[in-house]
């Protein structure tokens, strides 16, 4: 039976996703959906790409593209370095690419370049890095930024009052447009949350591994969902994107 599997936000945490994959005990017809956010935070940014993209060879990815990664490919493409990007998680990334030839980033920078800003599946499902403001969906968004930034939807449906029904003229409209809507970008460790969360039909799969929590994953039609160790464990010498 195929499953789709959505990962969310890893930052460098390679050997978080190598546990997590070892947990989930996945078959060739599965599908992985990763949320974005692959780079900055733990020491294995670089590492970690490379092993997407040996995955991608072997499994059914999509890689949804978050904002980390594309400050990542700003760097990659033109060498200058983003100050915000830096105190956020860009100096353990650049530290990662140390020694890497030019053959090598190239392959990297088609790997970016391929990613998606958002997808929708064959069930309405959406996955998209953070979110969308237009009410006529993400293909309507004047700020593309908003695919890799935006949490106002998460905000929005977390707060929805649970007495307004879908039928309601009060019910948002971007929330009828998908059947799901899986996102990462805004740890559920904001909320002293530790697993996967949920508000009305969104799902926030990023419960944290870029800080002081775990990388985890969930089947989309179960429910399911697996965690690895608390990423601190993982690289007891390193900080993370902790301040």
């Amino acid at each position: 039976m195929k499953r789709t599997l959505v990962f969310g936000d890893i930052h460098g945490g390679l050997k978080a996703l190598i546990q997590l994959l070892e947990k989930i005990d996945y078959s060739k017809n599965d599908r992985f959906i990763f949320l974005g956010d692959y780079v900055d935070g733990w020491s294995e940014s670089k590492q970690l790409i490379d092993f997407l993209i040996e995955l991608s060879q072997k499994q059914e990815c999509i890689f949804i593209k978050g904002n980390h990664d594309a400050w990542c490919q700003e760097w990659l493409e033109n060498d200058v370095v983003n100050d915000i990007w830096f105190l956020h998680g860009g100096k353990s990334t650049i530290e990662s690419y140390k020694g890497i030839d030019s053959s090598h980033k190239e392959k990297h920078l088609e790997f970016f370049n391929e990613m998606k800003d958002y997808f929708v599946d064959e069930n309405n499902n959406l996955f998209i890095h953070a979110g969308f403001s237009s009410m006529h969906g993400p293909e309507k968004e004047h700020y593309k930024t908003n695919y890799s930034w935006d949490r106002t939807l998460w905000e929005m449906a977390l707060t929805m009052d649970e007495r307004i029904q879908k039928d309601s003229l009060l019910y948002p409209k971007r929330l009828l447009l998908f059947n799901e809507i899986y996102i990462g970008h805004t740890p559920t460790l904001h909320y002293n949350v530790e697993i996967p969360m949920q508000g009305c039909n969104v799902w926030n799969i990023d419960t944290g591994a870029g800080f002081y929590g775990k990388l985890s994953c969930i089947d989309i039609e179960s429910k399911e969902f697996w965690q690895s160790d608390v990423l601190q464990t993982l690289y007891p010498n390193e900080k993370g994107r902790n301040k």
